[in-house]
């Protein structure tokens, strides 16, 4: 092909997180979810506002593509279905009937779907398998030249967990577990039946186990699955419902555990505290089982994690401090959106063959691979709309945001290239003071609207992470949990020690209670000036001022709706919550001078921007 760059389009749609990814001669270039763009949480379908991104990003044409690969095998995934159904039948018709006309009308034909959904491209359309998508999402981008590789999800086409090493430009796998028998669809079963929502919901049961007892882990090792020592295990499928229904849990998982499914949005009892506490014990004995086994099989020296249960952060600390591994590293785009960055990879690497130089240094940028708009764009938008505001020059921001945090003040902040992946990185983040005994409960309740119990993460500068956290390196990508250090621990009274369930939330248990979970645990994002600058900047020059170098960071979005994409999604969270400032690129504004906010106007209309 001479000089002329190699452009590879990663495409993954129709489960859940669909996304896109884009990379020109093995570099990333671009890369999003669609429900940034349609602001449908968790879209599944096809990601032509993702892919219309990525591409003006990359300022390539659809005729400049030189391959298009889709994250997994439609047909294997069909032919599963269909035996499933079959294996089951007459039980699961519903579901099945439900399912066969969008994969006769749309899954099953990707290649002409992709053809005409991108203008007519003719060109090569590559389909690995859903797992190696998770593998090279996984091992690709890492910083090391080899590496052992665990992908645990829910179901790919069969496959539900894998391992293999990855050397150089190739990934080998060598083991997998196969439909029905997932830890990501047994997560799945549990979040079902504490009344969250699967596929989203996860993250909660997470943060509620530390609020209750295993009191259940037993009950799940002798009733719902056979568990060896090598971290492979069957379900018991009497338990569950997945397979032929349309819930995830049958009547006789409820008699098992005492009772029906929680209705959604009702109050969360002690029981559902337990239930999350006996399910993450049992999946983070299983992840660490299988970690242990993939090092005796693979004698690799360090891991490479994907998948969606690969988003389990408390598990993912497990391993680190086992030591099982010299290092770990998560892709943060982990679940369904990562196999599109994994699919493209594997394409250049794996199918094409070209050369990997790590360079010991990883290539996912960050995860600050989303759109970007400049202070020119913001300004327009916020002038144009009669918005009252203050600029400033770049180099003053940090000290103006510093000075709101110690003054307890919440604000949004959006700056910079959105995030890939699930979590806000500081970019499409809402900052706070962390040492506020406040802020975690004003947060939830005023700003995010959503449940009283769930703990937010601190952003702290990478150099200081040992001073305040059990944990030696860096977690850039807020998929690692380690405790709050003893020397910044408070000690708890008798009395504060007997308090259960969700009364353990307001005990202040450090010197950043914002921070600190019930487990005096804090899901930890480490940010250097390589990545990040300017919230680098903001974080250390509030460290210069309180001696803490860390604030809260949670992403900017309130409960149901996806984080924000554009500066018009921004003005429209910031108005509709009780924050109290919104930084818009080098724009502050403040919500006390604000205009009354009308919901209906279509901002993208008041204005025009090249």
């Amino acid at each position: 092909m001479g000089n002329k760059p190699v452009n590879i389009l990663g495409i993954s749609c129709f489960y859940h997180d669909s996304a896109a990814a884009l990379i020109c001669d093995g570099e990333i270039i671009a890369a999003a979810q669609e429900e940034r763009f349609t602001r449908k949480k968790h879209d599944p379908d096809f990601p032509k506002h993702a892919i219309t991104y990525c591409l003006k990003e990359g300022n390539v044409a659809v005729n400049e593509l030189d391959y298009v690969a889709f994250y997994d095998k439609p047909f294997i995934k069909f032919e599963r279905i269909v035996e499933t159904y079959l294996a089951y039948a007459p039980r699961g018709l519903r579901s099945f009937l439900m399912a066969v006309p969008l994969w006769l009308k749309d899954k099953l034909w990707m290649s002409k779907l992709i053809m005409d959904e991108l203008g007519g491209y003719q060109g090569d359309i590559i389909f690995p398998e859903h797992h190696e998508s998770h593998a090279a999402s996984a091992f690709y981008p890492s910083p090391f030249e080899e590496a052992a590789f665990l992908t645990i999800d829910g179901v790919g086409e069969w496959t539900t967990t894998s391992f293999g090493v990855g050397k150089g430009n190739l990934i080998e796998m060598q083991y997998e577990l196969q439909f029905p028998h997932s830890i990501g669809l047994l997560y799945s079963a549990f979040t079902y039946y504490a009344g969250f929502k699967v596929n989203s919901g996860e993250y909660k049961v997470m943060g509620l186990a530390p609020y209750g007892e295993p009191k259940y882990a037993n009950l799940i090792y002798e009733h719902l699955m056979d568990l060896k020592e090598d971290g492979s295990f069957k379900l018991n499928m009497d338990y569950f419902n997945y397979c032929a229904g349309l819930t995830m849990t049958n009547e006789k998982f409820h008699e098992l555990f005492g009772g029906p499914p929680r209705k959604p949005e009702t109050l969360l009892t002690q029981r559902e505290m337990d239930l999350a506490a006996s399910l993450q014990e049992v999946t983070e004995d299983i992840m660490l089982r299988m970690a242990k086994h993939v090092k005796k099989e693979t004698g690799q020296r360090y891991l490479c994690l994907a998948g969606g249960v690969a988003l389990n952060c408390v598990g993912n600390g497990k391993i680190l401090r086992s030591n099982i591994f010299d290092d770990l590293w998560i892709q943060p785009a982990a679940g369904d959106a990562g196999g599109a960055l994994g699919a493209a990879l594997f394409t250049w690497h794996q199918y094409l063959g070209n050369n990997r130089n790590t360079g010991n240094r990883e290539k996912q940028k960050g995860s600050y691979l989303g759109p970007e708009f400049s202070n020119e764009y913001i300004e327009i938008f916020l002038t144009k709309n009669g918005i009252p505001l203050k600029k400033y020059e770049s180099s003053e921001l940090p000290e103006v945001v510093a000075g709101l945090l110690m003054q307890g003040k919440v604000i949004g902040w959006f700056y910079g290239r959105m995030e890939f992946g699930p979590r806000a990185l500081g970019s499409r983040s809402i900052i706070g003071d962390a040492m506020s005994p406040e802020m975690q409960s004003k947060m939830n309740l005023k700003i995010k609207f959503r449940e009283s119990f769930r703990p937010f993460a601190p952003s702290i500068l990478a150099e200081n992470v040992s001073e305040w956290f059990d944990i030696d390196r860096e977690s850039p990508y807020m998929l690692l949990v380690a405790n709050v250090r003893k020397d910044k621990q408070r000690s708890i009274s008798e009395d504060e020690k007997r308090l259960w369930g969700i009364d353990k939330l307001n005990v202040i248990r450090s010197d950043i209670p914002a921070v600190t979970h019930v487990d005096y645990s804090a899901r930890i994002q480490t940010v250097n000036r390589e990545d990040n600058s300017m919230y680098y900047d903001v974080i250390r020059r509030f460290y210069e001022k309180t001696d803490c170098p860390m604030i809260i960071n949670t992403s900017f979005n309130v409960r149901g709706e996806p984080i924000v994409c554009t500066p018009e999604d921004a003005y429209k969270c910031f108005m509709r919550t009780n924050m109290d400032y919104l930084v818009l690129g080098d724009f502050v504004l403040d919500k006390a001078v604000q205009p009354e906010f009308t919901d209906d106007r279509d901002w993208k209309k008041e204005y025009e921007l090249d």
